[in-house]
């Protein structure tokens, strides 16, 4: 019989809830003994009795191998463990039991890690990893006048300048004096104040602007001249140089600082030196320049992704300063996650920040990491965090705070933008909302000025980008209505600069349902607008009275106006042309905007645009409405394969499960039967091609062989033993009877499955140097594609599977290669990468001599999937840009795009045809899947076959004021 347990003791809390569920788990098993626990879960009888002691929070591994003893739920009790652990945390302990803070870091507020917020000099105690590139900076300064640090958003430009520039600069030279500035909305003005004898005031501190900055003088900036002989050397710093194209909106006065900051360097004499910091994807605005494209020729430093061991260093120094430990499966798994990433510095020093606030004791662990919402969870579920603290109006401020703080990018990513505090309203919800953001780091308040900590938040905040998905045409409306009334301002309001006519209805609108908070200026100039545009009517009623006086003497005039009638048709005609155009237009934006919450309408709209324009726009616009959608997974589904046969498909989750789905063409598909059982995210799957066995593989370095001949009921027919701690890809050859596996530190493993019961592993193949991202086979079986993180694709031998013999190593891409796929034929690999060149093709003829056949060009992001129809006609490709694109290939060195796919709300990272080629599925990380059909003509043609109730004349009127009622679909029943 089992020993009693003693009664728990303490005060009620998460603590006491959960040993309560566990010991209640235990008894509703039969109170098994603990000793015969510890026999089914490995761990000691004093670890298991402890979990439900009540003293602490059990690990998460602990916690799952006590319910498995109990057969209890895992899924249930992994989800309550986190809700316990975030219970805690916001009260200030970490996953364990609330512990006293351990020793305090040398940062400026007593933390080890800065989180989302660029490093500053006060930090620098804390800043570890750049030290080569800092020399690199410093000696490049040393050699020219003026010097660009390059490098993407995200790849910690700020911090380099702050924590490692100004510190060896003062090193260096202790009298120097260092002035940094930010542009702002008028760079120039900031510029001679900065060169200037002393600083001056400033217009308002920007972000990365502190002590010693042209915004406001400090400790590192010391009076004398900017230049001249014999005067001590001053160094001027331009932090987040891209806000000359984002912010200050005057061309001239954006030339004008250029010149003068070169100019002044440059100058006979001089003693200033000059370090622009510009982000990556704002190069080509630069080189609009003269004087910044020598600059660039000359002496630019690029900042790229860390080492491994540049990481290392960045996430234990800091720990170890402040008397802290980092557990070792943290530091692998941070720097599995950050290698090679260039852009995730910010979300790595945020999971740090939240996972030090969930620390045990004095170490920092892996559990603590995905309490806090692991790598990229982190910075969204602090963000979640602040939106659920908030009233129901004051969650409606906080969109309409974050989405003013964003500039709306024109061929570049969207940007963060510093606003005035005074445009974003002065009463007590906008205090509470600026505020708790700022205590979370998510807003940097400074003097007068607000702006977003980090442009990683809007990448990695889903509900932000939801938002601007939403109100971009708003907010585009917005930024033109501000523009349009500072020009009114800078003309002294002279009336003929207000807005009239339909400008100044689309104006209006801004302020309907909710919208922006208008500054005191641009609320002025509409109400001035409104009121010239009332008064222009009332002089136009008063003409058209004197002109009815009139029409008696215009009675003789008809006989030439009936010549004129003919002219008058045509350009009615052509009137009514380009309003067609315009109203399709707008039609299919507001088309994809209401499909998710209207599909019927949303395609009824979209038809009513083709038919008005049947523009290629108007056509992707009614396709992407006709796709069918449902949520598939918790979260992001990361790889999608259909059976050989066409009637069931496979999905893979990061939520650590797979899915199999009854399909129906493009229709709904049914759910089947979910898999689960990985120790972690899922990376990978495919069908073997009997159809009866599926693959799948997980970032916990576990493949599992699933016996599917019973799609209702399937089973692990096999396990294969861990050779690499991630496996992200894998691929079954032709004839079914090998597997091949790739995955962390470059590994690929060809295994023997001819029983898929007992699978053997036959020969590694090597090459790679990195994380390998794809592999697939040619439809012979006898070579294999691989291709990852080295940014290589290599092709192997594999007909003798024990002894694979390397074929040719096809380079020219410059970022990571996330899929390959060989064409039917066999002639043609597909590659999908980054960069310039996200999709290439290659001519296979010879493969151990591949040539380039084309490029192609029109995603804006990371391609990371590719797929070619099972007629070797059509490629399918799937974008971070969250669009699908569909390319005729059929002339092999002359590709041309057929259709865009839009819906998706976030990257797109799978896609797959069916075996018949009628259907393209591709999933995303919106938890998404979507079906399309991929006959364009038959599509359009049934269009009305798959939407709802007809549109009514209230819908029409509020969609197409312009046009007379005239339902596309008039067969449908009224609602």
């Amino acid at each position: 019989m089992a020993r009693k347990e003693r009664p728990l003791e303490g005060e009620d809390g998460p603590l006491l809830e959960f040993a309560t569920a566990l010991r209640r788990l235990r008894h509703e098993a039969g109170s098994p003994p603990y000793r015969d626990m510890s026999a089914r879960a490995h761990y000691s009888v004093a670890t298991l009795s402890g979990a439900a002691a009540g003293r602490r929070l059990p690990s998460l591994d602990v916690t799952l191998s006590y319910v498995r003893a109990c057969g209890g739920d895992v899924g249930e009790w992994e989800r309550r463990w986190h809700a316990a652990a975030a219970r805690l945390a916001a009260a200030g302990a970490g996953p364990g039991r609330a512990e006293a803070p351990g020793p305090r870091a040398p940062g400026a507020q007593g933390l080890p890690y800065v989180g989302l917020a660029p490093f500053r000099c006060e930090d620098a105690a804390l800043f570890f990893g750049r030290e080569r590139l800092v020399e690199d900076l410093f000696t490049a300064l040393t050699r020219h006048r003026v010097v660009a640090l390059v490098g993407a958003s995200g790849a910690g430009k700020s911090s380099l300048l702050h924590a490692g520039l100004l510190p060896r600069l003062h090193a260096d030279t202790p009298a120097r004096a260092v002035t940094v500035l930010t542009p702002g909305p008028h760079p120039l003005d900031r510029a001679r104040r900065a060169l200037a004898d002393g600083p001056g005031p400033a217009d308002g501190p920007g972000p990365a602007d502190g002590p010693g900055t042209a915004d406001g003088p400090g400790p590192a900036d010391g009076p004398g001249p900017a230049d001249g002989p014999g005067t001590a050397e001053r160094v001027l710093v331009v932090d987040q140089f891209e806000e000359v194209f984002t912010v200050c909106a005057d061309p001239a006065e954006r030339s004008r600082f250029v010149g003068e900051l070169v100019g002044a360097a440059k100058r006979p004499g001089s003693g200033c030196r000059v370090v622009l910091g510009v982000r990556a994807d704002f190069y080509a605005h630069c080189t609009r320049h003269p004087e910044i494209v020598e600059v660039l020729r000359e002496a630019q430093v690029v900042v790229g992704p860390m080492s491994a061991a540049e990481l290392r260093r960045a996430v234990v120094e800091p720990a170890r300063r402040a008397g802290l430990t980092v557990e070792g499966g943290l530091q692998a798994t941070l720097v599995a996650h950050a290698h090679g990433q260039v852009g995730a510095l910010p979300l790595l020093s945020h999971s740090l920040l939240e996972t030090w606030r969930r620390r045990r004791g004095a170490a920092l662990t892996l559990d603590g990491f995905h309490a806090a919402g692991g790598f990229e969870g982190a910075l969204a579920q602090s963000a979640e965090a602040l939106y659920d603290s908030l009233s129901a109006p004051q969650q409606h401020l906080a969109r309409q705070v974050f989405v003013h703080l964003i500039a709306l990018g024109e061929g570049t990513e969207d940007t963060k933008r510093p606003v005035d505090r005074a445009e974003l309203g002065q009463d007590a919800d906008t205090r509470t909302v600026l505020a708790r953001a700022a205590a979370l780091r998510l807003l940097t308040l400074g003097d007068g000025a607000v702006e977003l900590t980090h442009e990683a938040l809007i990448r990695a905040w889903p509900r932000l980008r939801g938002w601007l998905t939403d109100d971009r045409e708003r907010l585009r409306r917005h930024r033109q209505l501000a523009e349009a009334a500072r020009a009114w301002e800078a003309v002294g309001r002279d009336p003929g600069a207000l807005l009239r006519g339909a400008p100044l209805a689309l104006a209006r609108e801004l302020t309907a349902g909710g919208g922006p908070v208008l500054t005191a200026a641009e609320a002025e100039f509409l109400a001035a607008g409104t009121a010239a545009e009332s008064a222009a009517g009332d002089r136009a009623r008063r003409r058209t009275r004197r002109l009815r006086l009139l029409v008696g003497a215009l009675a003789c005039l008809v006989v030439v106006a009936a010549v004129a009638t003919g002219s008058a048709v045509r350009a009615e005609d052509e009137v009514t042309r380009q309003r067609n155009d315009a109203v399709a237009q707008n039609l299919a934006e507001t088309s994809a905007g209401v499909a998710a919450a209207e599909p019927g309408l949303a395609v009824q709209l979209g038809l009513t645009a083709y038919r008005l324009s049947p523009t290629a726009r108007t056509r992707d616009g009614l396709l992407s409405a006709l796709m069918t959608a449902l949520p598939a997974h918790g979260k992001e589904v990361v790889a999608i394969a259909y059976r050989p046969d066409g009637r069931q498909l496979a999905t893979a989750s990061g939520d650590r499960t797979a899915r199999l789905w009854q399909t129906r063409g493009a229709g709904r598909p049914d759910p089947v039967a979910t898999l689960g059982g990985h120790g972690g995210p899922l990376r990978a799957l495919a069908y073997r091609p009997d159809g009866h066995t599926l693959a799948t593989a997980a970032a916990d370095g576990g493949v599992r062989l699933w016996d599917v001949t019973d799609p209702a009921h399937p089973a692990v027919a096999a396990e294969l033993p861990s050779r690499e701690t991630d496996v992200r890809a894998l691929a079954f050859s032709p004839d079914g009877r090998t597997l091949a596996t790739a995955g962390a530190g470059g590994g690929v493993r060809l295994w023997d499955v001819t029983d898929p019961a007992a699978p053997a592993e036959t020969a590694p193949v090597p090459g790679h140097r990195d994380t390998v991202r794809a592999v697939a086979f040619s439809p012979d079986g006898r070579t294999l594609a691989t291709g990852g993180e080295d940014t290589t694709v290599r092709l192997t031998d594999v007909g003798d599977r024990t002894r694979p013999e390397p074929l040719a190593v096809v380079g020219g891409h410059d970022t990571a290669v996330f899929s390959v796929a060989f064409a039917p034929d066999g002639r043609t690999l597909a590659i999908a990468s980054g960069g310039r060149t996200p999709i290439r093709l290659w001519d296979l003829a010879e493969p151990r001599r591949p040539a380039p056949l084309a490029t192609l060009t029109g995603h804006t992001d990371v391609v990371g999937a590719v797929a070619f129809g099972p007629d070797g006609r059509v490629l399918a490709s799937a974008s971070d840009d969250r669009t699908v694109r569909l390319w005729s290939v059929a002339r092999g060195a002359r590709p041309a795009p057929l259709a865009t796919l839009t819906g998706h709300v976030t990257a797109v990272g799978s896609v797959a045809f069916s075996p018949d080629g009628a259907v393209l599925a591709s999933g995303g990380y919106d938890t998404t899947l979507r079906l399309a059909g991929t006959d364009l003509d038959r599509a359009l043609a049934g269009a009305c076959a798959h939407t709802g109730p007809r549109i009514t004349r209230a819908q029409w009127a509020s969609y197409m004021p312009y046009l007379d009622y005239s339902p596309p679909c008039s067969g449908l029943e009224s609602p």
